[in-house]
């Protein structure tokens, strides 16, 4: 991080600061590699709390440095204008001789290891400094809001459901009943608590604490649904890998689906284009059509226009409706 970085850091926040702070939302998005030297940091607004994030160990002179910069953030009128009160520095690496991927430290203000903060009206409880992830993925806000959008009177399945972000808007939208899968059962628990934050009525939202895999008879009792939502990790150990296994899941969608149903299928590696859905779902299950990408928040700008969150949605058209579309596509 040269000083010259960390100098157009600075000023990028101090300007963000003065921006549009009403829900939580990123600030600076330096793994879209529209920053040199600024690469492996990205900084997120919680509502009062700034979360900074290392994804890669800088030298000792230059942590001293950034060390140095967000102390004297806290000290500028954006930051009280802000009515900031806290700053963590969550180092998203693995050092030496050691088997932790994440520690954090609190440069600004006293530790708060749950907080809750606001999204399109909608409220999440967060974890801060204790787990890899907060519990809420900002790239994904315009996914939940067109989740919601989509849901009134739908049977929904989220599949990698985590905290059920995904769930809590497709309740907020009017669904009829979700479904929620995720190996990860204190995430759910999470989610649930998500749920009741929102104060929506846990009878018609379900959890499903297993392995995708190894429970695709429980996913198919709750059959057929109108909308299916898959937010897989890039790589799981022992039971997701996304470039083997996400075919697997793909053939499965047309059992699972009412006829015109939807499907937002997501990928956020940064290697791997949209092109890899669109292939894999017309290899895999021919009868859903691709339909749109849904576009990105604007503050997750990348130099690559592959880059980042790829939101897919396609749409099961049936079988019958599938061959009608080959014959009139072939006269």
């Amino acid at each position: 991080m040269p000083n010259q970085a960390l100098a157009s850091l600075q000023q990028h926040l101090l300007a963000e600061l003065s921006g549009d702070l009403s829900h939580a939302r990123r600030l600076f998005h330096g793994r879209g590699l529209r920053w040199p030297g600024l690469e492996e940091v990205t900084v997120d607004w919680l509502q009062g709390v700034v979360l900074v994030c290392l994804f890669k160990q800088p030298e000792d002179a230059e942590l001293n440095q950034l060390q140095g910069l967000l102390t004297s953030l806290a000290q500028t009128p954006e930051w009280a204008a802000a009515k900031a009160h806290s700053l963590l520095l969550q180092h998203r690496y693995s050092t030496p001789g050691s088997t932790e991927r994440s520690r954090a430290e609190w440069i600004v203000g006293e530790p708060r290891h749950e907080w809750l903060v606001s999204e399109d009206g909608l409220r999440f409880q967060l974890d801060l400094g204790q787990k890899q992830n907060t519990g809420l993925f900002l790239d994904m806000r315009y996914g939940r809001r067109w989740v919601q959008s989509q849901a009134p009177g739908k049977r929904v399945l989220n599949l990698f459901a985590y905290t059920c972000g995904f769930s809590v808007a497709a309740m907020a939208g009017g669904a009829s009943q979700v479904v929620n899968l995720d190996m990860a059962k204190g995430a759910l628990n999470r989610g649930r608590d998500n749920h009741r934050l929102n104060g929506q009525d846990l009878s018609q939202v379900s959890f499903l604490g297993h392995e995708l895999f190894k429970s695709w008879s429980a996913v198919k009792r709750y059959a057929p649904y109108d909308l299916i939502i898959i937010d897989p990790p890039t790589f799981q150990k022992g039971s997701f890998a996304l470039t083997q296994d996400y075919s697997k899941i793909l053939r499965r969608l047309p059992d699972l689906l009412n006829a015109n149903g939807l499907v937002l299928a997501c990928v956020n590696d940064p290697h791997i284009g949209p092109d890899f859905l669109i292939a894999g779902m017309a290899e895999h299950a021919p009868s859903l059509h691709f339909e749109e990408r849904l576009a990105n928040p604007p503050e997750f700008a990348d130099v690559h226009e592959h880059g980042g969150l790829k939101a897919m949605v396609f749409r099961f058209i049936g079988e019958a409706e599938n061959a009608m579309t080959s014959s009139a596509e072939k006269a």
